[in-house]
């Protein structure tokens, strides 16, 4: 059966594809199997994140215009917040994107992040890797907005696009420990703003440092995505910084992350939050929170 089902996605069979993905994400039994016949994939993931407002979703909206104006399919991963009643996606993203849902080489998928810390779905690097195994010429990652927290965007795609606006101002320095450091490329949207340039030439001070260290310079952008104004540059600049990772060893740090990623979920399967209330509640004043947590690294 998953031998079938692989094969359906490989032909480009939506359908299959959808229905997979539903599998692996509410952890039907047996969807492991599907996962590890799945073939080596060269297909390159980017990861579009910022800060809440700096125009994601409009700029993955130009991008994907852009990709299939060159003949190229493009599959998409829209990460939206969840929902904090029933965990579902707000499907923001079926509203901004909503022309490219019959487009035939463009495949849209709204998660819900789940409360995920990173603005990912708990199941992103399964999902990522079976569309890999789908015809498409490139994946986008579109994370919820996020702050100062877990980036996890930087171990999942080979280009990481960071966007923010001019107003963003001395927010770049509350973010430094966070997203400035995971970018591949910074996009500086709704450049026809006032400022735009000052916080341009500010950042590339800010980034000063990273040039030095950094074999591939971080690029800055200017774009005005709701004009579609400066994708085109993006864009080559998202092939360039591509097609360099792969003649470096990020690729390998990447599939460790991976590793590390998926590893760390299996060991914690086991243990839930309500389960280690239960037993905090029963020791009462005696718990003490390093005693308490040996019992669970002994197994």
């Amino acid at each position: 059966m998953w031998q079938q089902y692989l094969q359906q996605i490989q032909q480009g069979d939506i359908k299959t594809l959808a229905r997979c993905i539903s599998l692996v994400e509410n952890e039907v039994p047996g969807f492991e199997q599907l996962l590890e016949l799945l073939p080596v994939s060269t297909t390159p993931v980017i990861g579009i994140t910022g800060p809440p407002g700096a125009g994601k979703s409009t700029l993955a909206d130009a991008l994907i215009g852009h990709i299939t104006s060159l003949g190229k399919k493009v599959g998409v991963l829209c990460v939206d917040p969840s929902s904090p009643f029933n965990l579902g996606a707000l499907l923001g993203d079926r509203i901004r994107m909503s022309e490219w849902y019959n487009h035939p080489n463009v495949y849209i998928r709204s998660l819900a992040s789940r409360g995920s810390l990173g603005g990912l779905h708990p199941k992103i690097i399964e999902i990522s890797d079976l569309l890999k195994a789908a015809p498409v010429d490139y994946i986008l990652i579109e994370t919820v907005g996020v702050g100062q927290s877990e980036i996890e965007i930087a171990g999942l795609a080979d280009c990481t696009v960071v966007v923010m606006v001019p107003e963003s101002g001395d927010e770049v320095q509350t973010m430094k420990a966070g997203l400035m450091e995971i970018a591949d490329i910074f996009v500086v949207n709704k450049a026809d703003r006032a400022d735009a340039d000052l916080f341009v030439k500010n950042l590339h001070l800010m980034l000063a440092p990273a040039f030095q260290s950094k074999q591939f310079p971080v690029q800055v952008i200017k774009t005005i995505a709701l004009q579609k104004k400066g994708i085109d540059e993006l864009f080559k600049t998202i092939v360039e910084n591509i097609s360099y990772q792969k003649n470096g060893d990020k690729k390998y740090w990447l599939l460790a992350e991976k590793a590390w990623q998926l590893i760390q979920q299996k060991k914690m399967a086991a243990i839930k939050k309500a389960a280690l209330k239960d037993k905090i509640e029963q020791e009462g004043e005696k718990f003490n929170l390093y005693r308490f947590i040996q019992q669970f690294l002994k197994e």
